[in-house]
Formats: structure tokens, C-alpha cells, sequence
């Protein structure tokens, strides 16, 4: 089989399926927005859909959940759908198991979250006392002490932690999965030198790459990142020589399609990047490559949501598509995907010609498939 990305639209939400080429099954995030009284509400209902996709593969868990950072737009109602190993309150045969469990370090670490974001917290705290099933993303001092008030040494968990610039253990692109992970953030010194967490900042950033027929097909997740950690990440990269760990043909927007990826300021019509945000989009996007923004509609200019501060922002999207049009490619946004009568899950296909963006056909159902070209060249 060959591998998929599936971004479902959660208004402005996140939860990604990365269907991996061994069968593997990996989600990133999960955000249940749905508000199943209101029959206008257009997102998806995430656990129907997800767990009619476990029934068709014959299983009730997923290999991977990585959860970027514990915002509620990335965690929300995930006591309610899965297995949690910590109490026998989140334990039932309905619920979907997570073989290994990605976090931040900050999620390990932070003190007075609640809801979902407590429930996540205390099983990865869990998992990493036992020493099984996660994975932590790096080591900072913060963490090391944490792990010394609960009797145990760095040392020791030493195997269950990456650090950017570091591949997942696990997985590479000569296996059966045909796929690697690379580590772009959280970076350790930030929450060794801030007071306070902040998770946007300190969140999960990762390059997946691909391997079908030979072609590399590479993908960024940037999670809710702004400019300045993406000035960061730049940096280091090229510091290190890495830059094609920033290359792309798939490009999950970060923030919802907020400015504040882009650059300091919103702008009129059209948000400017800062120089390393403009090299990241101009210069490491393939030709026909897809951004996804996993976001609400753009809105009109002059309109009450112009005016809000959340996210999208159409003076960001105006520099998206801008991009997308220089690179022959597309501009995608979750909720706008077309279908009969709402948004629908946007498949990408990675395929020896590259990335494939499936989309339903709204003129004949939801059981046509129709498709976009693949990168070429």
C-alpha cells in the first residue's frame, strides 16, 4: 500500500491521519470541535470518522498519537475516545488505544492544565515513570528535574526522548514503512531560559519524508507555531546544513492561517514574511506543492470576522496563495473542501510520482474520487 495524509476539517482545529506504506497508522492531534446539536455545524464528527476507518482496517488503536501541544483546539474531548493506561475511568472496550504516545516535554512539565489536556498529561507522566509507550520531544533541565523528583535519572529515559535535529527512532524510509521524522522543535534551551511554557512556541514540529518508487515526497508540520520560533528553526537548520529537512511538497500551515507565522505585522492586503519565513516558502516548496491550512473559510474583507483577531487571517492567506500560484501548486483550507452538502476529510496520497491531492467529486458524490497531479520532475 502506499502511504496518506488525511486533514479533516475541524474549523479551527487540528487532526491529521498519517496512514503510513506498512499499515502503520499514526494521528496527529485530536480536536473533537463538533457541536452534534447544531445541525449547521459543519465539522466533522472525528470519532465516527475515525473509528469507521479503524473498522475497516480490523483494528481499534493507532501505532502513533502525537499530541503537538495540549491547546484545546489540538486535544479536545480526547478523554472521552481514548484508552488511557493511568485510571481505569478512561479504561473501556469502545475506546481506542495508542500504542506510543508523542509529546512535547512541555507537556510533562506543565503545571494547572485541566480537562483533556490534564487526562493527556498524567499518561504521558505515566508512560514515562513505567518507561513504555512515549515519546518525548527534548531534554531540557526543566524535564531532567522533573524526572529526579519522581526517583528516576535522565539517563534512564534517556531512549524514550528526541531532541531536534533527530530522527524518530523507529522508523526510516528503507523499511517496510517507507518513511522517516525528523525533529525540527521544541528546541530545550526555550523552556530552560522562559518562565513560563508557552506551548505554541514550544509545540512539536516535524519534516515526514516519504519514500515511494524511488521519489522523496516530504511534508512540514508546523503545529501553531509564529514567525520567530520559524526564524529559529531556520537558523539552526542552516547552521547545520540541513536545509533539505526544510523542503516541501506538503505544508501543514501553521496557527490556523494566522499572520503571526508570517511576519510581525498583518498588513492591509497581504501579510509580508520576515526573510526566513519568505526562503522557507519561496525557495524550499516543490513545484506543485499543497499547503494545507486546517482553518475556517478566508473571510471578506471588511466583514466582522476581518476584523477578529483568531485566525485565518486573509491577509495571510493572500501571501499562501500568492506562493501556491508561483509554484504551480494549491492552497487547500479544511473547511472549504468541496463536497455535496459540507466539508469532507482532504486526502493526500503519496505516490511514486509524488504528492496526490484526492478530492470528492461534488458533482457526482461522495464515492467519486477525483485527483490532482502529482509533483512531476
Amino acid at each position: 500500500m502506499t502511504a496518506k495524509m488525511t486533514f479533516h476539517p475541524l474549523g479551527n482545529a487540528d487532526c491529521t491521519r498519517i496512514d503510513l506504506a506498512d499499515g502503520r497508522k499514526m494521528l496527529v492531534d485530536y480536536a473533537d470541535m463538533r457541536n452534534d446539536n447544531d445541525p449547521s455545524d459543519k465539522r466533522v464528527d472525528l470519532p465516527a470518522e475515525l473509528k469507521a476507518d479503524l473498522r475497516a482496517a480490523k483494528r481499534n488503536d493507532y501505532d502513533v498519537v502525537c499530541y503537538t501541544h495540549l491547546d484545546n483546539d489540538h486535544c479536545c474531548n480526547s478523554s472521552e475516545f481514548f484508552y488511557f493506561d493511568h485510571a481505569s475511568k478512561y479504561q473501556s472496550d469502545d475506546r481506542v488505544k495508542i500504542k506510543e504516545l508523542w509529546v512535547p516535554a512541555a507537556a510533562i512539565c506543565e503545571e494547572g492544565v485541566e480537562d483533556s489536556a490534564r487526562v493527556i498529561r498524567q499518561e504521558a507522566r505515566h508512560r514515562l515513570r513505567k518507561g513504555y509507550g512515549i515519546r518525548v520531544f527534548s531534554r531540557p533541565e526543566v524535564l531532567k528535574a522533573w524526572l529526579e523528583a519522581n526517583g528516576l535519572s535522565l539517563e534512564s529515559r534517556a531512549h524514550l526522548i528526541t531532541d531536534a535535529g533527530q530522527l524518530v527512532p523507529g522508523f526510516t524510509k528503507f523499511g517496510a514503512e517507507r518513511a522517516e521524522f525528523f525533529i525540527h522543535s521544541p528546541f530545550g534551551w526555550r523552556l530552560n531560559e522562559n518562565e513560563v511554557i508557552e506551548r505554541n512556541a514550544d509545540s512539536v514540529v516535524f519534516q515526514v519524508t516519504f519514500l515511494e518508487g524511488g521519489r522523496h515526497t516530504r511534508a512540514l508540520f508546523m503545529s501553531d507555531i509564529n514567525h520567530d520560533t520559524i526564524t529559529q528553526i531556520v537558523k539552526t537548520t542552516k547552521r547545520h546544513g540541513n536545509e533539505e529537512r526544510l523542503e516541501w511538497d506538503v505544508f501543514k500551515i501553521a496557527h490556523h492561517c494566522s499572520y503571526t507565522a508570517i511576519g510581525p505585522d498583518k498588513g492591509e492586503d497581504e501579510t509580508a514574511p520576515v526573510s526566513e519565513v519568505k526562503w522557507l516558502f519561496e525557495t524550499q516548496g516543490y513545484e506543485r506543492s499543497t499547503m494545507m491550512s486546517t482553518s475556517k473559510p478566508m473571510p471578506l474583507k471588511g466583514s466582522d470576522e476581518d476584523k477578529d483577531v483568531q485566525p485565518p487571517h486573509r491577509q495571510a492567506g493572500a501571501y499562501y496563495k500568492r506562493v501556491a500560484r508561483l509554484k504551480d501548486g494549491q492552497f487547500k483550507v479544511t473547511m472549504e473542501q468541496p463536497t455535496v452538502s459540507k466539508p469532507r476529510p482532504t486526502t493526500i496520497e503519496i505516490t511514486e510520482r509524488g504528492a496526490r491531492l484526492l478530492t470528492v467529486s461534488a458533482a457526482v458524490g461522495a464515492a467519486s474520487i477525483i485527483s490532482t497531479p502529482a509533483r512531476a520532475g
